[in-house]
């Protein structure tokens, strides 16, 4: 939304002089009191201007199990979804989520719709109250009853709602995996230790499934 043409093609060339053709195509948050101003007003106009001018790119884009928070309903967001993959998306990373029903019910919403690109299932590990009514705060995401039950057992305990996060979030990925999911992208909030913690818990399961797909984890700081 900030960003134009030729400031995007200064970006793609100095990705290019080192090498890096893998790239997330967001449109960006809005600005509280600033006008937008750049070339690209959704996400895939962006993704649409990138495919065109460097084809050998790997464009990823965003989707959103529980409705991003600016569609009228699923059929406009899953409409809109389909624009960013005929546009030129070649995968998609998923919104946090913490009930994995509602990523099963987008993958067949997308499915019908005729999205057939790989969807990698976005986990976040939370391990505090504040990161948590935060994240809820700006992504609209709902808690399902089990999480808020972990929660209100274990938010006055620092250590042990840490503990509870990263517990809930392997047993999102191990349900997921075994669901034959495309990939797990893991949103850390720079925690690399906790991270490394969840990737040894969830190791075997991985090598299981990898055995059968090519399922993989990855991580954004």
């Amino acid at each position: 939304m900030y960003q134009t043409r030729e400031q995007v093609l200064n970006l793609l060339d100095n990705l290019s002089e080192f090498n890096v053709k893998n790239i997330l195509g967001l449109r960006g948050d809005k600005i509280p009191g600033k006008q937008p101003v750049g070339d690209f007003n959704h996400a895939n106009d962006l993704v649409a201007f990138v495919h065109q001018n460097r084809p050998d790119f790997s464009i990823a884009s965003a989707c959103y199990p529980n409705c991003h928070p600016e569609a009228t309903g699923f059929v406009d967001d899953i409409a809109h979804l389909r624009t960013k993959v005929d546009a030129g998306a070649d995968h998609l990373i998923s919104q946090l989520f913490f009930d994995n029903q509602a990523f099963y019910d987008f993958q067949e919403k997308a499915e019908i719709a005729g999205i057939h690109v790989p969807i990698e299932a976005g986990i976040m590990p939370c391990t505090n109250k504040k990161q948590i009514e935060r994240i809820t705060q700006i992504t609209g995401v709902p808690l399902p009853k089990k999480f808020s039950a972990i929660l209100d057992r274990y938010q006055n305990s620092e250590e042990a709602m840490r503990e509870a996060g990263i517990a809930f979030a392997v047993d999102q990925i191990i349900d997921l995996v075994s669901e034959g999911v495309d990939g797990i992208h893991l949103y850390t909030m720079n925690h690399a230790d906790i991270a490394e913690r969840i990737w040894n818990a969830t190791k075997s399961v991985f090598d299981a499934a990898n055995a059968r797909t090519r399922t993989t984890i990855k991580h954004r700081s």
